[in-house]
């Protein structure tokens, strides 16, 4: 397996790009504009430049890396000779069943077909596919250079020769895979998402302050990120789109979305990727002021 397709350059997608590009595949990164492909490359090249202050590389390195990267926007273009395609497009259930229903059309017999989905369920999306026992989940962590793990995720069809060639791929890559089956939220936002929407209800509840709830979790948790600064990371629209996710799949009112959240993603408080959320980003992207929202 040598030729690898990422489908989106936004926030996961250039990081994956980066991660297999920098092990020494050859990476088609694909979305649908050209301005996307250029921030998505410009983040890269930022990425590696922060890599090679630090000594982890060389100029050369770096080099190699943006070398083994090829930018397309013509998806067909673009999934024609890979061995594997990751999609990490926006996490929208419609718009990945077209995706997927596309890539199966396009791409070569022999190729696997994996999502970066954080809840999304991989059998329904391997049903849009005449190949469904070669579509799995690949649910790696951001920032995706850094963090360690990647959720493998068995649709219903999966077979066992695709999960074993995808947790081997994952180990070349330096990241520890860990094998779940295909429930909503799979493990890591199962469990994650419920703590971040209590903290936000616990917010909205008036227990508490932003600083002091993240306070509570940073130094009697244990945790290097307070839940509502961990919120603004991911983005509030990703974390309720996959409440909502969990709340449809099972029908639990334990996973309804925070009033709060709700309003937030609908007033455009996103986090750091809108400048504002439960801090404010407008001076610097860490986690420092708190929101005038909340003061």
């Amino acid at each position: 397996m040598k030729n690898i397709t990422v489908i989106g350059a936004g926030t996961m997608g250039n990081g994956i790009a980066h991660t297999f590009a920098q092990s020494g595949f050859n990476v088609a990164l694909v979305d649908i504009s050209q301005e996307a492909i250029d921030r998505g490359l410009g983040t890269i090249s930022k990425n590696l430049d922060r890599m090679i202050a630090k000594e982890r590389i060389t100029e050369e390195d770096k080099a190699a890396t943006l070398g083994n990267i090829t930018s397309f926007t013509d998806l067909k273009e673009g999934v024609s000779k890979a061995d594997l395609v990751v999609e990490a497009a926006t996490e929208n259930v419609n718009l990945k069943l077209k995706i997927f229903a596309d890539m199966d059309q396009f791409a070569p017999a022999d190729c696997i077909l994996s999502t970066n989905t954080s809840s999304i369920s991989i059998t329904q999306i391997a049903a849009v596919t005449q190949r469904p026992e070669k579509v799995i989940g690949m649910h790696f962590m951001n920032p995706v250079p850094i963090m360690k793990l990647v959720e493998i995720i068995r649709g219903y069809s999966t077979s066992d020769e695709v999960t074993e060639t995808i947790m081997t791929l994952s180990r070349e890559l330096g990241k520890t895979p860990t094998e779940v089956n295909d429930y909503p939220g799979f493990v890591a936002n199962r469990i994650l998402m419920p703590m971040i929407n209590e903290a936000i209800e616990t917010l909205y509840n008036g227990v508490a302050g932003v600083q002091e709830i993240d306070t509570v979790m940073k130094l009697g948790m244990a945790h290097p990120m307070g839940p509502l600064q961990l919120a603004d990371f991911i983005g509030l629209d990703v974390c309720l789109s996959i409440l909502n996710v969990m709340h449809d799949g099972f029908k639990n009112p334990k996973y309804a979305p925070s009033p709060l959240l709700v309003n937030m993603v609908m007033a455009g408080k996103k986090g750091v990727k809108s400048g504002e959320g439960f801090y404010d980003y407008s001076e610097s992207r860490k986690a420092e002021v708190v929101s005038k929202s909340f003061l």
